[in-house]
Protein backbone atom coordinates (compact mmCIF):
# COMPACT_ATOMS: atom_id res chain seq x y z
CA UNK A 1 0.00 0.00 0.00
CA UNK A 2 2.89 2.35 0.75
CA UNK A 3 4.25 1.95 -2.80
CA UNK A 4 0.88 2.96 -4.20
CA UNK A 5 0.78 6.03 -1.95
CA UNK A 6 4.28 7.03 -3.02
CA UNK A 7 3.42 6.54 -6.69
CA UNK A 8 0.21 8.53 -6.25
CA UNK A 9 2.14 11.37 -4.62
CA UNK A 10 4.70 11.26 -7.42
CA UNK A 11 1.97 11.32 -10.05
CA UNK A 12 0.21 14.29 -8.43
CA UNK A 13 3.52 16.15 -8.18
CA UNK A 14 4.29 15.37 -11.78
CA UNK A 15 0.92 16.65 -12.99
CA UNK A 16 1.08 19.80 -10.85
CA UNK A 17 4.63 20.48 -12.01
CA UNK A 18 3.63 20.01 -15.63
CA UNK A 19 0.69 22.38 -15.25
CA UNK A 20 2.84 24.97 -13.53
CA UNK A 21 5.43 24.73 -16.28
CA UNK A 22 2.75 25.07 -18.95
CA UNK A 23 1.25 28.16 -17.30
CA UNK A 24 4.66 29.79 -16.89
CA UNK A 25 5.53 29.01 -20.51
CA UNK A 26 2.26 30.52 -21.68
CA UNK A 27 2.68 33.65 -19.62
CA UNK A 28 6.22 34.29 -20.80
CA UNK A 29 5.66 33.25 -24.42
CA UNK A 30 6.10 35.99 -27.03
CA UNK A 31 2.42 36.06 -28.02
CA UNK A 32 -0.31 38.61 -27.81
CA UNK A 33 -2.64 38.56 -24.83
CA UNK A 34 -5.51 37.37 -27.00
CA UNK A 35 -3.52 34.42 -28.35
CA UNK A 36 -2.34 33.54 -24.86
CA UNK A 37 -5.89 33.62 -23.48
CA UNK A 38 -7.10 31.40 -26.32
CA UNK A 39 -4.25 28.98 -25.68
CA UNK A 40 -4.99 28.95 -21.94
CA UNK A 41 -8.64 28.27 -22.69
CA UNK A 42 -7.77 25.38 -25.02
CA UNK A 43 -5.33 23.90 -22.52
CA UNK A 44 -7.82 24.22 -19.67
CA UNK A 45 -10.47 22.39 -21.72
CA UNK A 46 -7.94 19.70 -22.55
CA UNK A 47 -6.92 19.43 -18.89
CA UNK A 48 -10.57 19.23 -17.79
CA UNK A 49 -11.20 16.39 -20.25
CA UNK A 50 -8.12 14.51 -19.05
CA UNK A 51 -9.13 15.00 -15.42
CA UNK A 52 -12.64 13.76 -16.15
CA UNK A 53 -11.28 10.70 -17.94
CA UNK A 54 -8.90 9.96 -15.08
CA UNK A 55 -11.69 10.35 -12.54
CA UNK A 56 -13.92 7.98 -14.51
CA UNK A 57 -11.11 5.42 -14.69
CA UNK A 58 -10.50 5.73 -10.97
CA UNK A 59 -14.23 5.32 -10.29
CA UNK A 60 -14.41 2.23 -12.49
CA UNK A 61 -11.36 0.76 -10.76
CA UNK A 62 -12.85 1.48 -7.34
CA UNK A 63 -16.09 -0.23 -8.37
CA UNK A 64 -14.13 -3.27 -9.56
CA UNK A 65 -12.15 -3.41 -6.33
CA UNK A 66 -15.36 -3.15 -4.30
CA UNK A 67 -16.93 -5.97 -6.32
CA UNK A 68 -13.82 -8.10 -5.78
CA UNK A 69 -13.90 -7.36 -2.06
CA UNK A 70 -17.61 -8.28 -1.90
CA UNK A 71 -16.94 -11.56 -3.70
CA UNK A 72 -14.05 -12.39 -1.39
CA UNK A 73 -16.14 -11.54 1.68
CA UNK A 74 -18.91 -13.82 0.46
CA UNK A 75 -16.40 -16.63 -0.09
CA UNK A 76 -14.96 -16.16 3.38
CA UNK A 77 -18.45 -16.09 4.90
CA UNK A 78 -19.36 -19.32 3.14
CA UNK A 79 -16.11 -20.92 4.26
CA UNK A 80 -16.68 -19.78 7.86
CA UNK A 81 -20.22 -21.19 7.87
CA UNK A 82 -19.00 -24.51 6.53
CA UNK A 83 -16.26 -24.67 9.16
CA UNK A 84 -18.72 -23.70 11.92
CA UNK A 85 -21.08 -26.49 10.83
CA UNK A 86 -18.20 -28.96 10.83
CA UNK A 87 -17.11 -27.84 14.31
CA UNK A 88 -20.67 -28.05 15.63
CA UNK A 89 -20.99 -31.63 14.31
CA UNK A 90 -17.65 -32.53 15.83
CA UNK A 91 -18.65 -31.07 19.21
CA UNK A 92 -21.99 -32.92 19.06
CA UNK A 93 -20.23 -36.21 18.35
CA UNK A 94 -17.74 -35.67 21.17
CA UNK A 95 -20.59 -34.71 23.49
CA UNK A 96 -22.50 -37.88 22.57
CA UNK A 97 -19.38 -39.92 23.18
CA UNK A 98 -18.83 -38.31 26.57
CA UNK A 99 -22.50 -38.71 27.50
CA UNK A 100 -22.47 -42.38 26.48
CA UNK A 101 -19.32 -42.91 28.53
CA UNK A 102 -20.92 -41.29 31.59
CA UNK A 103 -24.11 -43.31 31.13
CA UNK A 104 -22.12 -46.48 30.69
CA UNK A 105 -20.14 -45.78 33.87
CA UNK A 106 -23.29 -44.92 35.76
CA UNK A 107 -24.98 -48.09 34.50
CA UNK A 108 -22.05 -50.24 35.59
CA UNK A 109 -22.00 -48.66 39.04
CA UNK A 110 -25.71 -49.22 39.55
CA UNK A 111 -25.39 -52.83 38.33
CA UNK A 112 -22.47 -53.42 40.63
CA UNK A 113 -24.17 -51.92 43.67
CA UNK A 114 -27.34 -53.96 43.07
CA UNK A 115 -25.32 -57.14 42.76
CA UNK A 116 -23.41 -56.34 45.94
CA UNK A 117 -26.63 -55.51 47.82
CA UNK A 118 -28.45 -58.65 46.56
Amino acid sequence: MSDRDEFGAFLVGFVVGGLTGAVVALLFAPQSGEETRALIKDKSIELRDKAQMTAEEAYARAEQLAADARTRAEELTKEARTRATELASEVRERGKGALDAVRSKAGRKSDGSEAAAG
